[in-house]
């Protein structure tokens, strides 16, 4: 345990790990200090001090992180500041807004990537620059298998936008204008309008979607400083974050500070509750869960689905709510939210900050109570995200309550059934479908097998002639995930995926599905012994990934009620330091 290092000891030299590169008297040592001095370095820069490296997820098409680059130099600064060597260390980038098919294919890519970069190197304490949904739990993932001292380093959300009179979250309205425009109430020129200005600065998504709500987690798991969530991208009070990060990183490096001596199961435990309360993102789930296994620790859905029987929803904010993650965080941001959450939190759970998670909330204030609610005052008393079962999830699938419409949440209504997402773009629109609002719209092959890699396409379109006739929800089940930012009757990550063979794959137009989200079901009614000769003719789809990492992926991605990570990466070994030879 770090913490069980004596001071007097944890000052030296001889601990640190990048002493095994650069302090012996050998020839491979020559070779490692010889080079850094050709990149003009000399003693006194980097030698007796924590090599504090810099995990470094900017790229010019990552939208998020587009402030990353000043925010290197604050970073590197605060290890200066001290007594730390900073090194940079671009590692993949995982730009929500513009990689396809989805960003959650390489997440697991990006996660070994960083175990391995962490691994390999003579790093004796990293920041964890990331923000975009999936750099945050692939930086995490990775960081606990390497189990090397970390700290993470939140993107920040951007500012929230302006389109005449109308306060814009990013994503939320744009679903929400893209109905309008499509029943015929928004022209060309006003959506035209609201895409140069919805997105106002640098910075993650400003409703609670992915990003913040992983940003969120990893507060409350205690791997940031406090606070660090919700400061806005681009205000001076991020870049001070930055310097401070960098400074605690230094210490991490001298304690011997890692994940693994941080994180428990309580600690989970307490980022689903965070979850839930901040009415986060349904992909979080997934996230968790893949997060607890590096960890060694397992997180089912009954687990979060008994989680929140037990914890309201008090931020308001989008797409749940109405306010943005600038108004969260000025009106007390997490600290003051979880101190209104205190009965349900393990307060003894450690943080990287050398406190405890009730140390670190205690003087957490809420200044605003519209923006997070008081606990008789909830945006939602209990249950805001809802696991659901039944044969048409055996092993689970999630609801997002809190921004569904009432009205679905018990609903039967006969299905109309996509094969593929191609197939529902093809023919969502056509005028002579056969739908209305009663139907359940169903997408298959959206797995993370059979999209491929899992994406965001949950949130199924309305069709446009019930657009024109005012429906703005139905009830709609995928083996896909969402946008953080979307909202709607949408069932997600139903499990296992039609692709290899579950229930979703045997669903014909016309039968008739049941939801109860009260009772947490969800069933196709139709009798075993139809199913079981609709499963006897059944052929699976083919696949076309024959190599690279898309074949890996294929061979070795875990269902969603397991996280979707690797099977082989499942747990965590022993630390497996290279050898110097």
């Amino acid at each position: 345990m770090g913490d069980s290092i004596s001071k007097e000891n944890s000052r030296d030299p001889r601990q640190l790990r990048s002493n095994r590169w650069f302090g012996p008297d050998d020839l491979r040592s020559f070779g490692h200090r010889s080079r850094f001095k050709g990149m003009g370095f000399d003693d006194a820069d980097y030698q007796g001090k924590p090599i504090v490296a810099l995990l470094n997820t900017w790229s010019d098409l990552n939208t998020c992180h587009s402030h990353f680059k000043q925010r290197v130099d604050e970073i590197k600064r605060g290890i200066l500041q001290a007594g730390g060597f900073p090194v940079e260390v671009p590692v993949m980038s995982l730009g929500e807004m513009l990689m396809k098919p989805t960003t959650m294919l390489y997440r697991n890519l990006l996660a070994m990537e960083t175990e391995e970069v962490l691994r390999c190197h003579p790093i004796d304490a990293a920041v964890l620059m990331g923000g975009c949904d999936k750099t945050v739990p692939a930086l995490i993932m990775g960081a606990i298998s390497a189990d090397i001292p970390s700290i993470f380093f939140p993107a920040g959300p951007m500012l929230k936008a302006r389109w005449r009179d109308q306060t814009l979250g990013s994503g939320t309205d744009a679903w929400k204008y893209w109905a309008e425009r499509c029943a015929g109430n928004l022209c060309d020129s006003d959506w035209k309008d609201i895409e140069n200005c919805i997105g106002r600065s640098a910075g993650t998504c400003m409703t609670m979607g992915t990003a913040s709500t992983m940003a969120c987690i990893a507060e409350s798991l205690g791997l940031t400083l406090p606070g660090a969530s919700s400061i806005p991208a681009v205000v001076a009070e991020h870049s001070r974050l930055a310097v401070a990060t960098g400074r605690r990183a230094v210490e991490l490096a001298w304690l011997n500070i890692t994940p693994r001596s941080v994180l428990s199961r309580a600690s989970f435990e307490n980022a689903m509750a965070t979850q839930l309360s901040i009415s986060g993102s349904t992909n979080a789930i997934v996230h968790m869960i893949a997060m607890a296994g590096r960890a060694g620790i397992k997180l089912t859905l009954d687990d979060y689905d008994a989680m929140s029987e037990r914890v309201p929803v008090l931020a308001d904010i989008r797409p749940s709510g109405q306010y943005l993650m600038e108004d969260f965080h000025h009106a007390g941001g997490l600290s003051g939210l979880l101190s209104r959450l205190k009965d349900v939190l393990h307060l003894a759970c450690k943080t990287v900050n050398e406190t405890t998670l009730g140390e670190q909330i205690e003087a957490g204030e809420v200044i605003d109570d519209k923006v997070i609610r008081t606990r008789d005052n909830p945006l939602w008393a209990t249950g805001g995200t809802c696991v659901l079962r039944g044969n048409l999830a055996p092993n689970g699938c999630v609801i997002k309550t809190v921004a569904a419409d009432l009205r679905l949440q018990k609903h039967t209504g006969p299905a109309m059934v996509f094969d593929n997402y191609a197939d529902m773009k093809k023919r969502i629109n056509a005028p002579d479908l056969d739908i209305t609002e009663d139907t359940v719209i169903v997408l298959r092959s959206a797995g993370p097998i059979g999209a491929p890699g899992f994406p965001e396409w949950g949130m199924l379109p309305i069709p446009e002639k019930l657009l024109k006739q005012g429906v703005r929800d139905m009830v709609r089940i995928s083996d896909a995930r969402m946008s953080g930012t979307s909202y709607g009757t949408c069932i997600l990550h139903v499990s296992p995926e039609s692709h290899i063979g579950g229930p979703l794959a045997f669903v014909e137009n016309g039968d008739l599905i049941a939801l109860d989200v009260a009772k947490r079901s969800l069933m196709l009614l139709v009798d075993e012994a139809t199913l079981a000769k609709r499963r006897e003719t059944w052929v699976r789809p083919t696949t076309a990934w024959t190599r690279g990492y898309h074949r890996i992926f294929a061979d070795h991605v875990t269902q969603a009620h397991d996280g979707c990570d690797f099977d082989f990466l499942h747990g965590h070994s022993s630390n497996q330091e290279p050898d110097i030879f």
